[in-house]
């Protein structure tokens, strides 16, 4: 049998299995009703102070989530490289270069843009 035949068949086993548990719990699992009480906000016990006090997360937070997620997918990358590399050749060596070159130039942008600093303000 083909490799590709047998993945197929393992991932349709595993959406069969996920999609039987979801409608098995639709089916037989609690169905709870909303009340008032339940939709009330909850803190910590004490008496909501507002009716709704959600605060907008400041702009700056997203440069800084945005930052952490391309370094850790270029981490990632790194490990897949190092990983992958088992005849290093000069054109490996040489793409790992290019890599690290842009991550520093990356790394560079964010500490001049201060991107991180202003976090801490």
């Amino acid at each position: 049998m083909s490799p590709y035949v047998v993945f197929l068949l393992y991932m349709l086993a595993i959406l069969g299995f996920v999609a039987t548990t979801l409608l098995m719990n639709r089916l037989l699992g609690p169905k709870p009703r909303d009340s008032a009480t339940k939709l009330e906000a909850f803190e910590c016990g004490a008496t909501p102070v507002e009716q709704s006090n959600v605060k907008a997360v400041p702009i700056k937070y997203y440069a800084v989530a945005i930052v952490f997620i391309l370094f850790d997918l270029e981490t990632v990358f790194l490990f897949l490289w190092a990983l992958g590399a088992q005849p290093l050749t000069t054109f490996m060596l040489a793409t790992f270069a290019i890599f690290m070159a842009l991550l520093v130039l990356i790394l560079l942008y964010v500490y001049r843009a201060r991107l991180v600093e202003m976090v801490t303000e």
